[in-house]
């Protein structure tokens, strides 16, 4: 038996998304913070990282710490407009102050992790495991 989920706070927040191709656009984004998701689901002693799974079979991850020191969310709204199919739908993952490669999109999985070396897609072709923008380089 599933048990149910309690609800969610929304939050909304305009964040900037950086494409490692030079341009970027900021959108008010609505969703759910990660750090509440895990609380409620329960974190195991270690853990320092959280791994994100997209149905398309893509990945990534992130500190845990970061996720939770930036409250980042986990949206299913866009200049609030439902996230098209295209766009995400049903969650996408806003990772502020990272490059846009982190943003994963089609979200239908969360895996924590006491493995900082995971690397998702992009990672295992030579991106930046971080992806921070404020990094000089995002490879």
């Amino acid at each position: 038996m599933m048990r149910s989920l309690p609800p969610f706070p929304s939050t909304r927040k305009k964040i900037t998304l950086f494409c490692v191709e030079g341009w970027d656009v900021t959108i008010l984004w609505e969703g759910v913070g990660v750090k509440d998701l895990l609380a409620d689901a329960g974190i195991a002693p270690g853990a320092n990282t959280v791994i994100f799974h997209a149905a398309d079979g893509y990945s990534t991850s992130l500190p845990l710490d970061y996720i939770e020191e930036r409250d980042i969310l986990l949206t299913h709204t866009m200049n609030r407009v439902r996230l098209p199919e295209e766009r995400g739908f049903p969650l996408q993952l806003v990772a502020e102050d990272r490059w846009g490669y982190t943003w994963i999109k089609w979200v239908t999985r969360i895996q924590v992790s006491d493995d900082p070396s995971y690397q998702g897609y992009w990672e295992q072709r030579g991106f930046s495991q971080s992806g921070d923008i404020r990094k000089s380089s995002f490879t």
